[in-house]
């Protein structure tokens, strides 16, 4: 007999009435309570304040990410001046890979997961040709063994020792979008490193899911989404993380007047004043209409921490998996299931492939994801 015994629930947490419940925050999060009413303060203070709202209130609009990201840095284990705010996932990403691609003829490739987001894919094809480099040379993949859904880190490894000379940038998801594979961050990183290579992380489904150590495990960038995990509205916004270590770099950037020191930055006379680490790479001004919801989930995650909130992830993940063996014992003999069992990276998530089951995030035919999301709406 396999028992597992749950956290005691907090029916207050949840509405009993409801028929169904909501498994879909690897997509969109659920709306905290209170962004409705951080929301609507942002509102009226545009409608009676005006242009007074950019110095006015818990979230004055001119600096409304920096209140944040000192509880954001914290989620991603990192430490002053090293995340920002800004913008969304995939722009940031550009925005990295400005300053961390920077290809040579004889180090020119980026080496990624064979199934990367579509959308980072076409970030690195993009990055390839800007730089007059064909993506079909250029990037490299780690794929699976044959039988097998999720990546061997040794074999991500052999790959980096094999072809790290040509490889300019390490860049695989934190956690897999698609198996929900959670890769060993630190490994990957610091084989990297001993190749020469510059290493990152997209972190989307990641941040607010799964406990990381940025800082400590020296990840050269990062970048994440808010609207999944940290549900901050869709299309929320995201953050990067840069290394304290690059802070004073020449790293080729593009600029903008919020990467420029608030002290000079209304002199106007085009003398760009940098302000040093992560914040460098801000260029426009961060819409406080989108930090109100954001504000209102981090306020949530610092009432708690994200090993407490690991904890439980694996105890629900667990849950799920033996309700679903047991109420249908036949399954396990008629599909594979496409999540890693590996004990350091117990999956977030419980992936199967499809039979005769119709319910929760479907991203291919035959692949359902099964999410647990316990920590949103309080």
């Amino acid at each position: 007999m396999f028992i597992i015994c749950l956290f005691t629930v907090d029916l207050n947490l949840v509405n009993p009435e409801q028929e169904c419940v909501y498994f879909c925050g690897n997509s969109l999060g659920l709306c905290p309570k209170k962004a409705h009413d951080y929301v609507n303060v942002e509102m009226d203070k545009w409608a009676k304040q005006g242009v007074q709202g950019h110095t006015k209130g818990d979230l004055p609009w001119a600096f409304c990410d920096e209140k944040l990201d000192s509880d954001m840095a914290k989620l991603v284990g990192g430490q002053p001046g090293e995340v920002a705010i800004m913008n969304g996932l995939t722009v940031n990403l550009h925005l990295l890979l400005i300053s961390f691609y920077r290809p040579t003829p004889t180090r020119h490739k980026i080496l990624c997961e064979s199934k990367a987001f579509p959308s980072d894919y076409y970030a690195f094809a993009s990055q390839m040709r800007l730089h007059g480099y064909d993506p079909e040379s250029s990037m490299i993949f780690v794929e699976p063994r044959k039988g097998e859904y999720t990546l061997r880190t040794e074999d991500i490894l052999d790959k980096i020792e094999a072809e790290g000379e040509s490889i300019a940038v390490v860049c695989f998801s934190g956690v897999q979008y698609y198996t929900g594979q959670f890769f060993d961050i630190p490994t990957i990183t610091k084989a990297g490193h001993e190749k020469g290579c510059y290493v990152g992380w997209d972190l989307a489904h990641a941040a607010g899911n799964v406990e990381l150590h940025l800082h400590d495990w020296e990840v050269d960038f990062a970048c994440w989404c808010s609207y999944k995990y940290m549900n901050s509205s869709a299309g929320g916004l995201a953050s990067i993380f840069i290394h304290e270590k690059h802070k004073n770099t020449d790293l080729p950037k593009l600029e903008g007047w919020w990467g420029h020191k608030y002290s000079t930055r209304f002199q106007m006379n085009n003398e760009h004043d940098p302000i040093p680490g992560a914040y460098h790479y801000r260029i426009s001004n961060t819409p406080g209409l989108l930090c109100a919801p954001l504000k209102a989930s981090l306020e949530i995650f610092n009432k708690t921490s994200m090993p407490e909130i690991k904890a439980k992830s694996k105890l629900l993940t667990a849950y799920l998996e033996m309700r679903i063996k047991n109420k249908y014992p036949r399954i396990p003999n008629h599909i594979a299931d496409g999540t890693s069992t590996d004990w350091k990276h117990v999956p977030c998530r419980y992936s199967y492939k499809q039979i005769h089951l119709c319910f929760i995030n479907q991203t291919e035919e035959d692949q359902l994801s099964f999410f647990n999301q316990h920590h949103p709406c309080v």
